[in-house]
């Protein structure tokens, strides 16, 4: 059985199909196929307050494109989500709703504590009896997670993120908020252990010296980001070979990861490869055992 999972941010948005194994009374998921398309929603929406023509237009094709490699794969369930720029589009939801009638494709467009529940339900694999404090940095949100004893006891979503950051339209006093829920939220007198999620902490993460697999150290992704920052916009390009959607944000976003670390005591982070969209496949196939 093959499931696909649609996550529409506000920088990209991307498809995975995985196909479901079954070892026993084990089930888990194997990726057969990825794509992630620049669509940059967020700079439409976080400075005009909604999605142009043009974006609809290539919103559209994007999803015309991901429905015949559904097609081809033979998928037999999906679900498309639509994140933070979507979400506070002032037309959004027409929009959502004119792809739709084109392609078929039903895209729903989720709040900030739907995406974190969707984030959860996979990293918590990932973790033990510590305190954990979750970080998944999107181009228009970030999502922070408490967990102690692979529970979670608290989640709180932003409105800052990295394509928010480098428009310059992050909400008024976000930075703070931020601070104080860490500070609120976080127990000082027990280690904490960051864990990030996002495009931007999986690239950080490659360019690093790593303590373990999935393991390094705050001052390393410290040491990457000021490496990445002291290259010109081309030069991340050409010599770091960096995307052009991703060489522009990945700054601003390790100036989150780093922030929060700092606020919270967290001098270690683990970068599991996860995000959204796994959630969003674990979901699917929910829906597609229940059906059946």
């Amino acid at each position: 059985m093959k499931l696909a999972a649609i996550d529409i941010g506000s920088n990209a948005a991307r498809l995975q199909i995985s196909t479901v194994l079954h070892n026993d009374d084990l089930v888990s998921f194997k990726r057969v196929e990825y794509v992630r398309f620049p669509l940059r929603l967020g700079h439409d929406v976080f400075n005009y307050g909604a999605l142009t023509p043009e974006s609809e237009a290539r919103t559209t094709k994007l999803m015309q494109a991901y429905k015949l490699l559904m097609e081809l794969h033979e998928v037999e369930g999906y679900m498309a989500c639509a994140t933070s720029a979507m979400r506070e589009s002032s037309n959004g939801q027409e929009v959502a709703k004119r792809i739709e009638d084109v392609t078929g494709i039903k895209i729903h467009i989720i709040d900030g504590r739907k995406e974190a529940e969707l984030i959860n339900d996979v990293v918590v694999h990932a973790l033990d009896d510590r305190q954990y404090l979750h970080i998944d940095v999107g181009g228009g949100s970030t999502e922070l997670n408490v967990y102690v004893n692979r529970i979670k006891i608290n989640s709180k979503s932003f409105k800052i993120g990295s394509v928010r950051l480098l428009e310059g339209k992050e909400q008024k006093g976000a930075w703070r908020k931020i601070e104080d829920w860490v500070e609120d939220n976080i127990d000082s007198f027990q280690e904490v252990t960051a864990v990030g999620t996002g495009g931007n902490i999986s690239k950080l993460f490659n360019l690093a010296s790593k303590t373990s697999e999935t393991e390094t150290s705050r001052s390393e992704i410290e040491r990457i980001r000021d490496f990445i920052a002291g290259f010109s916009q081309e030069d991340r390009i050409n010599k770091l070979r960096l995307n052009a959607d991703r060489a522009d944000v990945i700054v601003p976003a390790a100036d989150i990861y780093i922030s929060v670390m700092k606020w919270a005591g967290a001098s270690k982070i683990i970068v599991p490869d996860l995000g959204l969209k796994d959630g969003i496949i674990q979901q699917v196939y929910a829906q597609v055992k229940k059906r059946k």
